[in-house]
């Protein structure tokens, strides 16, 4: 009686040990730069399941009906992530058969390797061995070992989002440990940026630029960023004022509040810019299929804004720190970009068609003893972006008749800004009537003409008809 007790305990110490066994799992870490750069994957030489006894393949019906090793997902056609409802397809992921104890097995008589392919929810034979046992053909104890591998279409079709994909795999050789197994795709936390703007100049060159009523746009170009997780943008300037070198070398700030952040679209949320961090996110940019997250930044600034702080000719310059961060906060991705805007010395003078004649008439005896004067509203318009003087000067000295020569001189003729107490004789030299003019933007100019009492006089018996000479204003910037 005793010695049955003892042979009962053996037993069951024994199916105890057997049911204890777990399952090797297979885990495919996938790199970052393979999903973001959408480059096919390829693993190493991994091993699957592990053949300890036998070295040949099974057959029915007398060894003349060869039964293929086999792959059956068991737990449906897709990948399933650990902690979400994303999914993969069976087809993203490609095995094939490397080598059964160190090499592979032999095809003997029309046995044969299948190229790489994908698991399904039906049998998928790994290897085709030989018709017959007759025909021989086994294989190594060892190791069973397999190659996987993601096709670049793969990364751009599908969204791998951080944490495990998981399909359940058995298979139909029972000699072959694990029976039943998992293969796990592992996809790492990460967001990078893709492009790497980190200068962008901006020039402006047309003074219709300030003119524009609406909100001026500042467009920083495409931004691409890749993530296996949701992610926020946040940013910042990277100080609070704007620094200004004038085209004269002359330094000076703009409050960075002014220009907003924004992009074109939805995407950000349009803020001031401020040297402190924000999340301009309107939503939380989602992992999509391929991984890539692409929109434009904009720096928006209102027209008033833009022709106070933005008009004088120079360079203006700040640093935006952009940070794309993981919702959890956990992981980030920094990337910093120096805005340079040029505004190039720009200047124009405009008569209207109204103000292009100006006409003195000589009819009485006063007009000649007493001389005239007339002021011609807003006869100039001018725009000068730097700091500047105003010029007038003739094309002649002498006034003309029919186009030829006279000899009435030009200096009989004054030239000033109404209200000022400059008026210059014209002459072919040019002569300054405003002095240190600062920036403007379409100001206009009541501009004052006056024939002098002597210069009247001058004009007595001359012929009666009608002289002439052309004036022309321009600009020095000082």
């Amino acid at each position: 009686m005793k010695k049955m007790k003892a042979f009962l305990i053996g037993i069951f110490t024994v199916f105890c040990g057997s049911t204890g066994m777990k399952a090797q799992d297979i885990y495919l870490s996938i790199p970052e730069n393979n999903i973001f750069n959408r480059s096919e994957f390829t693993s190493v030489p991994t091993r699957v399941m592990t053949n300890a006894n036998r070295t040949n393949w099974d057959y029915a019906f007398f060894g003349l009906l060869p039964i293929a090793p086999t792959f059956t997902s068991v737990s449906g056609p897709n990948f399933t992530h650990s902690s979400s409802s994303s999914t993969l397809p069976s087809s993203t992921l490609l095995w094939q058969l490397e080598s059964m104890g160190g090499q592979l097995p032999s095809t003997g008589y029309s046995g044969s390797l299948p190229g790489f392919q994908s698991f399904s929810t039906s049998a998928i034979k790994w290897f085709e061995p030989p018709l017959s046992i007759i025909f021989g053909g086994g294989f190594n104890r060892g190791n069973i070992n397999f190659t996987f591998k993601i096709p670049a279409a793969q990364f751009t079709a599908n969204t791998y989002r951080a944490g495990n994909y998981s399909m359940d795999i058995s298979q139909n050789y029972n000699d072959f440990t694990p029976y039943n197994f998992k293969t796990i795709l592992v996809i790492p936390s990460s967001v990078r940026w893709l492009t790497t703007s980190l200068t962008k100049y901006i020039e402006i060159s047309s003074l219709n630029d300030y003119r524009i009523t609406g909100t001026r746009v500042l467009n920083l170009d495409n931004a691409e960023i890749a993530h296996t997780v949701d992610f926020n943008l946040w940013a910042k300037a990277a100080a609070t004022n704007i620094q200004f070198t004038s085209s004269k070398g002359v330094p000076g700030t703009r409050n960075i509040s002014s220009i907003k952040l924004g992009s074109n679209g939805s995407t950000l949320t349009p803020k001031a810019l401020s040297a402190d961090f924000q999340n301009f996110s309107a939503t939380s940019f989602s992992v999509v299929a391929g991984n890539r997250n692409n929109f434009s930044p904009e720096l928006y600034v209102s027209s008033e804004d833009f022709k106070n702080l933005f008009f004088e000719a120079g360079t203006y310059t700040f640093e935006l720190n952009f940070n794309a961060r993981s919702t959890d906060n956990s992981i980030s991705s920094p990337q910093n970009t120096a805005v340079q805007v040029k505004v190039l010395p720009l200047s124009e003078i405009t008569i209207p068609s109204s103000g292009r004649n100006v006409n003195f008439n000589f009819n009485t005896a006063a007009q000649y003893t007493n001389g005239q004067s007339q002021t011609i509203p807003n006869q100039i318009i001018l725009s000068n972006n730097e700091s500047f003087e105003l010029y007038v000067k003739s094309d002649e000295n002498y006034f003309k008749k029919g186009g030829l020569q006279t000899n009435i001189n030009s200096n009989i003729l004054q030239i000033g800004v109404d209200g000022s107490s400059v008026n210059a004789p014209l002459s072919k030299t040019p002569q300054k009537i405003l002095f240190n003019g600062t920036p403007v933007l379409d100001r206009g100019l009541n501009i004052k003409y006056t024939i002098p009492p002597a210069g009247a006089q001058s004009l007595v018996g001359k012929e009666n008809t009608t002289y002439s000479i052309n004036v022309y204003y321009s600009f020095t910037a000082i």
